[in-house]
């Protein structure tokens, strides 16, 4: 009974609370407060619920709500307003934000300059847009989202190096990276891969910008053009990556936010395999062979190499060996204003990275605070400290190319009959390895367990400032900072396979140190004179980079697995380095404005560098620049634009920016060190010094405009630059009989030319219902080698084998050149341009090297959307490499192994008749009708001309579009959560390397260079299959 009359009661206080909330008609008129002119597209939105509608193209709108309730109405690039209305017909003038159209970037030095009134370009990517991609590595994290950005990728893993290129190449010898500046602060962007050598290479460490938690980033400007960099002086000759962290804010409940992304890693891209033929050669089966050239796979009875009988099949040992990975990544901050003029943020982060390659492991914990506090009488100084220690430990970091260690080759050339899980138990009764030919490769279960690295990094980043201003128009700062890092590794080689019978042991150590100081003084007043206003900045930078280097190798051990530099059969090899460099600089900027439409920046640096000879260690860098907002200058002067321009302005700039020479590279000295027999011993080195040289001079030139349409709602920006790097520091060849092999000189112009394009656009805008968002990136380069030196025509930049990529005077920037096939050269021949192959029907391979393409590609775009309808929200990049060629080793070693799935035809093996002809040997030629077996044709085209074979059978077009990410986000609705201690809280799913949607390296991924640490990245070989990783995201706040 009770239950009824409390069913009753309940249904009667809704149904007066109906009829007492009346509704109501409320039209109106929306027009823009400024001008008068009416605003289309307004959201007009009863507060609190999901009713609204958008004004018309009049302006006019009508919404049915109920009395008393709140009317919202927003607009991009206006001030949101909101009103209860009193009657049924209101006006709203909506005022614009100037806040959003006069948008505050961070520039060189951290100083905040108004974006309108730069005369160069730069673009900006927010925190939450490098998380989303939830990278290991922060570099990896901007693919695609800065035009003109290129990142190229390692291919040792997740946990390889990525190496950025802004604008192109523009030394010869230097590493042609941006600088990267957090919080005002340089920091070290080493490329860990401590050697290139094709043949025996090392594992890769990552790169410094890998150690940074994107968690903690606020946002990311990137200065491309030189103008924009000019006052970092030499360091900035390849652009400059401006990072902030976050600070302490004003938050709803306590500040502490919680994130954790699981990630789960599987094979993305991987070379294509046949599985039609089993392990042997010339078609018959040998349980021996490392090839898969034997016989057909018909489930026929053979014998393993245990003496079994089996049944011949195919397995798919890529997804039999290799783990399902895991990453998991847990970040934990705390964010608030703790007192009226103190702010504070604080984070610790750990990332676990289970690799999806046996026994590879990276685990990296990152804690930060950072602290700002503004003081004094009139709040007129201000603090600003943060303390950063990084700790990155990592295990068996895969090795790529030619090593017995790579178990990514023996994988890709593994005979495709055998099971490689029958070798899981990797030691025999006698402790000896297990494996099928153990005389010259190593079990890759083996391997991972007993052919081990590891290295830890130890990394504290430390800066801190004080502020003083003296009034609203006059600052000073005096800033101090310092990176600081320790590196050990060591590796150990169990006893018990064929590279060591009693194991190997080797020790390294690596510390660095960069130590900045800085102080300036800034001033800036507007209307000095009539509608003329300036702003005036001097200061200078104190530099200092120390860094040194030991390594210890035991060599072979007396006792076996006794791992110690004392236990070596012969005495340990120790190595040590140590290099210092100090950098001075003044620096100074003016600017002019006039009435807020047009501005005029000059700015001058001069370096004076420890690394370069007193008459030459001082250079100055300047620049000019000029912005012209069109759309101000209109409105200022008593014109009228149409309603859809919101904003128009042209710029340009011209700079002088440089590199200088890596530390003692002025004068010769003498290398120490051991003979066999103890000796002590110096040695030259190959390279003579010349102490005349000069740094490198690069000559920068920028036109460009940007342009937004309807509010705000679209924007177009356009650049075109032109840079010419000159005083190229390159060793020029010698006659070996001088005694070296080559000069250090000043010589040479690299010229970088080309053009950046940037959309973006609100496709439809509704708070309260479905918002679309898009942004385009897109950019060419041409880059260019105008000349070298007198008598030089080309330039090695790096290479292996019979493959180099070269810098040739008068082409394109990264030439590939190698072996082609032999072709008929006459052109009044019926057979011009065919290939020839010798009396057994095989290609031959030319004598010379010749051109095989380039390494650069000639277009990259980047296409992201994002959507949102209420709390859920999808958002998705596609990154595209436009043109450019790659060799690939890989495909290479695969058709030489016959388990490359080009080996096989339609399932078949038949012989193969080449198109083209022979030589008669007078100079006649017909056409070939030889047929040769496929081993024989594979085998020959892969080896004959050098190790690599004829090169140009494995050039490809380096051409991919992939959809890089997604990430769909759901924030659960505060009605959920108001009864918890959650302010805030979000589940999603994301996910990285999603569809190759073209390519063309047979399953290889271009993306995959052999190594980051040179300017030669167009060869790849027996690389880390691609990763795909699907993350499950939770965060909430507190």
């Amino acid at each position: 009974m009770n239950k009824k009359l409390f069913l009753f009661a309940s249904l009667l206080l809704c149904s007066i609370q109906v009829l007492l909330a009346q509704s109501q008609s409320v039209s109106g008129n929306i027009v823009d407060a400024e001008n008068g002119m009416p605003l289309p597209g307004v959201n007009v939105v009863e507060k609190g619920t999901s009713n609204g509608v958008s004004s018309d193209f009049d302006g006019n709108f009508t919404i049915e709500i109920d009395e008393g309730s709140i009317l919202q109405f927003s607009m991009l690039g206006y001030i949101t307003q909101e009103i209860e209305p009193e009657g049924s017909e209101i006006q709203i003038e909506l005022a614009p934000d100037t806040e959003a159209l006069d948008e505050v970037v961070v520039t060189a030095l951290g100083i905040k300059r108004e974006k309108k009134s730069l005369g160069y370009a730069l673009q900006e990517i927010g925190g939450e847009s490098l998380t989303e991609a939830r990278e290991n590595n922060l570099a990896n994290a901007m693919t695609g989202k800065v035009a003109g950005l290129q990142v190229v990728r390692g291919s040792n893993g997740p946990a390889s190096s990525s190496k950025i290129v802004l604008r192109g190449n523009n030394s010869l010898t230097g590493d042609n990276q941006p600088l990267i500046v957090v919080d005002g602060v340089p920091m070290d962007n080493f490329t860990g891969a401590a050697n290139n050598d094709f043949w025996n290479p090392s594992p890769d460490m990552g790169n410094g910008l890998g150690d940074l938690n994107p968690e903690n980033i606020e946002s990311m400007t990137v200065l491309k053009g030189a103008s924009a960099a000019a006052l970092y002086g030499s360091r900035a000759g390849n652009g400059v990556i401006l990072i902030t962290t976050k600070t302490g804010k004003t938050q709803e409940g306590l500040g502490i936010s919680y994130s954790t992304n699981i990630g789960f890693q599987s094979i993305f891209s991987s070379p294509d395999l046949q599985s039609s033929f089993g392990q042997g050669a010339n078609g018959q089966y040998d349980n021996q062979s490392g090839l898969s050239w034997g016989p057909k796979i018909e489930g026929q009875t053979v014998e393993n190499a245990e003496g079994e009988q089996e049944q011949l099949q195919a397995y798919d040992n890529l997804d039999n060996y290799f783990d399902n990975g895991l990453n998991v990544n847990h970040s934990l901050s705390f964010q608030q204003q703790v007192s009226d003029g103190t702010s504070l943020f604080s984070s610790v982060n750990h990332l676990d990275d289970q690799s999806l390659i046996p026994g590879a492991t990276l685990k990296r914990l990152n804690l930060m605070t950072r602290g700002v506090s503004v003081f004094g009488d009139k709040d007129n100084w201000k603090s600003d400290v943060k303390v950063q220690y990084i700790r990155s430990t990592a295990e068996n970091r895969p090795l790529n190319g030619v090593n017995v260690s790579n178990a990514f080759s023996t994988m890709y050339l593994l005979p495709r009959s055998l099971d490689v899980t029958k070798y899981e138990r990797d030691t025999d009764e006698f402790g000896n390895m297990r494996w099928y030919v153990p005389s010259n490769s190593m079990n890759p279960y083996w391997a991972y367990r007993n052919n081990l690295n590891m290295d830890t990094r130890d990394r504290f980043m430390l800066n801190g400032s004080i502020r003083h201003d003296f009034n609203d128009w006059l600052y000073a700062e005096i800033k101090a900072g310092a990176d600081l890092y320790t590196t050990n590794t060591e590796s150990k080689l169990y006893s018990g396979s064929p590279l060591s019978p009693t194991g190997r042991y080797s020790l390294g150590k690596n510390t660095f140190r960069e130590t900045n100081y800085n102080a300036l003084i800034s001033g800036s007043k507007d209307d000095i004179i009539g509608k003329w206003g300036a702003a005036v900045t001097l200061g200078g930078n104190l530099m200092e980079q120390e860094s040194s280097l030991i390594s210890s190798n035991a060599g072979e051990l007396e006792v076996p697995n006794l791992f110690s530099l004392n236990n070596g059969i012969a005495n340990p090899g120790v190595s040590q380095g140590y290099s210092n460099k100090k950098i001075n600089s003044l620096f100074g900027t003016f600017q002019v404005n006039y009435d807020g439409f047009l501005f005029v920046d000059v700015t001058g640096r001069n370096d004076w560098s420890s690394t370069l000879s007193k008459a030459n260690r001082s250079f100055f860098y300047p620049s000019v620049s000029t912005s012209l907002v069109i759309s101000d200058m209109i409105k200022n002067t008593g014109g009228t634009l149409p309603d859809w321009i919101t904003f128009a302005k042209i710029r340009a700039s011209y700079a002088e920016v440089g590199n200088d020479l890596p530390a003692y590279q002025l004068f010769n000295f003498y290398n120490i060190g051991k003979d066999p027999n103890g000796n002590t011993t110096a040695g030259r080195n190959g390279t003579l010094y010349n102490p005349d040289v000069k740094s490198e001079l690069i000559r920068s030139n920028e036109i460009g405009f940007d342009a937004r349409f309807f509010n705000n709602r679209f924007g177009i920006d356009f650049s075109w630059y032109k840079t010419n790097a000159t005083r190229q520091l390159i060793n020029l060849p010698l006659n070996p009989l001088s005694g070296y092999g080559s000069v250090k000189v000043n010589a040479g112009d690299i010229e970088n030319r080309g053009f950046e394009l940037m959309l973006n656009g609100r496709i439809l805008d509704n708070p309260n219902g479905f918002n679309w968002d898009m942004n385009l990136n897109f950019s060419r380069n041409v880059n260019t080698v105008n000349r070298l030196a007198d008598g030089v025509s080309q330039y090695t930049l790096g290479g292996f084998d019979n493959v180099s990529i070269l810098a040739v005077e008068g082409e394109p920037y990264g030439e590939i050149y190698g072996t082609k096939y032999q072709r008929v050269e006459d052109e009044s021949s019926p057979y011009f341009g065919q290939i020839i192959v010798d009396e057994e029907g095989i290609p031959l391979a030319s004598s010379d090297r010749e051109r095989l393409g380039n390494q650069q590609p000639d277009f990259l775009l980047g296409f992201s959307n994002s959507f949102r309808y209420k709390n859920l929200s999808l958002s998705f990049l596609v990154d595209a490499r436009i043109g450019g060629e790659i060799f690939s080793g890989t495909n290479r070693a695969i058709q030489n192994a016959g388990t490359g799935a080009q080996t096989v035809v339609n399932g078949n093996r038949e012989d193969l008749v080449i198109d083209g002809v022979v030589a008669d040997g007078e100079g006649n030629f017909s056409p070939n009708t030889t047929g040769v077996s496929p081993q024989l044709y594979w085998m020959n085209l892969t080896e004959r001309s050098g190790n690599l074979g004829i090169n140009e059978a494995n050039i490809y077009d380096a051409t991919n579009v992939r959809l890089r990410s997604v990430n769909l986000r759901y924030d659960l609705p505060n009605r959920w959560i108001e009864n918890t201690f959650f302010n805030q809280a979000y589940a999603g799913i994301s996910a990285n390397n999603v569809w190759m949607i073209d390519s063309n390296l047979n399953g290889v991924d271009p993306e995959s260079v052999f190594a980051t640490a040179t300017n030669a990245v167009g060869f790849e070989n027996l690389a880390s299959p691609t990763i795909r990783t699907v993350f499950l995201n939770i965060g909430v706040k507190f």
